[in-house]
């Protein structure tokens, strides 16, 4: 009888740890069945410039077929959302089109929900379309811009809309006194507010906007009593683990109190050695990035590995080093490579690396 490793997500953690059982498992045995809420792979990379502007039409290219050439014909893509699951070998998984998935294997790479521009709808590339439309409507719209958050969600962002409306008035207001969060050092979150000054994006330090509503003569007042020229206001705080259906499935000691998934160094549940989780989901002392998900992914395959063949799970994650390179338009950047003394680097490297392309070449090569 055929066993299933049933993915649920089909973001690039999913997609990543999917090739790699793909390349490994014996398909006369087990078969991965790989669950997406999306009707196609989202691009998270290039989400941001395709809400700020049709150049590039980056709607056809940031969307991609699944189809099922990366699971070398050991498996299928079903689109639905997970409504729950049992645990136990086998366990079982509910799906909103009402069929029921038999696994042995669980792997949970749900990823973040994400707000405003990058909140992509997953029904259909019509309604992707729509929302593209409306955001990059409100952007050149928009006589002035605040952006509520300045990690790099908003950083990125900024350098789009900075890039591509070059003179519009954005105003980033950030909890920190510099970009980005204290995990990052001062060298790196300095270059990048250097980068973000000279696009001539304003940037206020320790200070919060608590209503996201500007005032009928377009204005916006931060907690701290700033007043600052805004018809539109953008949260761009990054995402939310997608992880309610995972708390209510196995209960709610499964999550952290940020609601992340608690994992072993295995990358298993406690008290559930056959099923995992990988991705920004997890509870983890790191920055969630996606430079992140083949390690995960490795310590995932090799374990299932082990698992399929009655061994016990044995890889452990050690931890990643950071590394981030962050967009300010297609032609700029900073990039954050934290090994050695930790390297910090400019516009040349990052855009070569990913402001140009936004490595939409790199996804679709893993779909080809």
């Amino acid at each position: 009888m055929v066993k299933n490793i049933v993915i649920v997500g089909g973001g690039s953690a999913g997609v990543f740890v999917a090739k790699e059982l793909a390349a490994k498992i014996d398909g006369s045995k087990n078969r991965i069945i790989l669950i997406s809420a999306s009707h196609r792979f989202v691009h998270l990379p290039s989400t941001l410039r395709a809400a700020t502007t049709s150049e590039g039409q980056l709607e056809n290219e940031s969307f991609m077929e699944y189809g099922t050439n990366f699971l070398k014909g050991k498996g299928e893509v079903k689109h639905a959302t997970v409504t729950s699951f049992t645990a136990g070998t086998p366990g079982q998984v509910k799906l909103s089109t009402g069929e029921t998935v038999d696994y042995e294997v669980l792997l949970l790479a749900t990823g973040n929900i994400w707000t405003g521009p990058a909140a992509i709808p997953a029904t259909s590339q019509e309604e992707v379309k729509k929302h593209l439309d409306l955001w990059r409507g409100r952007i050149e719209k928009a006589k002035s811009i605040v952006l509520v958050g300045g990690g790099i969600v908003g950083a990125e962002l900024a350098g789009e809309i900075s890039h591509f409306y070059k003179g519009k008035p954005i105003t980033i207001v950030h909890s920190e006194e510099l970009p980005l969060n204290p995990v990052y050092p001062d060298k790196v979150r300095r270059k990048l507010l250097n980068g973000l000054q000279k696009h001539g994006i304003t940037f206020v330090g320790k200070d919060r906007v608590e209503n996201f509503t500007p005032s009928e003569d377009g204005q916006v007042t931060t907690k701290n009593g700033k007043v600052i020229n805004a018809d539109l206001v953008i949260t761009t705080i990054g995402g939310t683990p997608n992880t309610g259906f995972i708390a209510e499935s196995l209960g709610a000691d499964v999550l952290s109190a940020s609601k992340h998934v608690r994992v072993l160094p295995t990358l298993q549940l406690p008290n559930h050695s056959n099923i995992f989780a990988l991705g920004d989901i997890i509870d983890w002392q790191e920055q969630r990035q996606a430079a992140k998900i083949p390690a995960h992914a490795s310590v995932v395959a090799k374990n299932v590995l082990s698992l399929l063949d009655d061994r016990a799970a044995t890889a452990e994650y050690k931890g990643s080093p950071e590394i981030t390179i962050i967009t300010l338009g297609p032609t700029d950047g900073v990039t954050y490579l934290g090994f050695w003394w930790g390297i910090v680097l400019g516009g040349w490297f990052s855009a070569m690396m990913k402001s140009k392309t936004l490595m939409i070449p790199m996804a679709k090569a893993s779909f080809a």
